[in-house]
């Protein structure tokens, strides 16, 4: 099928104590499965979209049917920011300053250290729900940091995804209570660089 619920590449515990089993839980199984849910609701009011991977869904917004957008924009953008989340996570796969992505970081912000406090402080300003990514820019040819909204996505501005965090409440309220900046803070120690390096490389071409 080309839509379907992925499954937890890891335990759920697998990121403790950085990130605990009970939030790993309901992030998964309750938050993202509803987004699933809903957009395949949503879908199947559009047959031709069974077809068609909810990444390009959302990288081409105008070409979906007016009465069904928004439930697109926040339930299939759901579906899939989730889906790239959980594979962007790992407790041992650190960052490394002579992989492509590691070297495009340190020429694009100059150094590790401040690219990490750049993107924590996109990640901790932005006012209610929403991510903040490291992404890819077709244009420019350069990473950038960027903030999205609810459950917007990057693709759907033309840009790749290449590192995620979720600063909705539900993926850390349950161990760090309103302490986002620690969340953010924790979240710098499970991020799978060979996976993000891995996508570097395939957004570059």
């Amino acid at each position: 099928m080309m839509h379907e619920f992925p499954k937890l590449p890891y335990k759920y515990n697998s990121l403790e104590p950085y990130i605990d089993e009970e939030t790993m839980k309901v992030h998964h199984d309750k938050h993202h499965k509803k987004y699933y849910d809903n957009f395949m609701e949503a879908i199947s009011e559009v047959p031709e979209y069974a077809e068609v991977s909810v990444e390009e869904i959302l990288s081409d917004l105008n070409s979906i049917p007016e009465k069904i957008k928004q439930k697109i924009v926040n339930n299939g953008g759901g579906h899939y920011n989730h889906s790239f989340f959980w594979e962007i996570l790992s407790k041992d796969k650190p960052f490394d300053p002579d992989s492509e992505i590691g070297k495009a970081i340190l020429e694009k912000f100059g150094g590790y250290e401040e690219f990490k406090e750049m993107f924590s402080n996109s990640a901790l300003t932005l006012f209610g729900s929403g991510w903040a990514w490291l992404v890819y820019n077709f244009e420019s040819g350069e990473i950038e940091i960027v903030q999205t909204r609810n459950q917007e996505s990057p693709v759907s501005i033309n840009k790749i995804p290449l590192i995620g965090i979720d600063v909705w409440e539900h993926a850390y309220y349950l161990k760090y209570q309103n302490k986002r900046a620690e969340y953010i803070e924790a979240f710098f120690n499970v991020i799978n660089w060979e996976k993000v390096d891995e996508l570097f490389i395939k957004a570059k071409g």
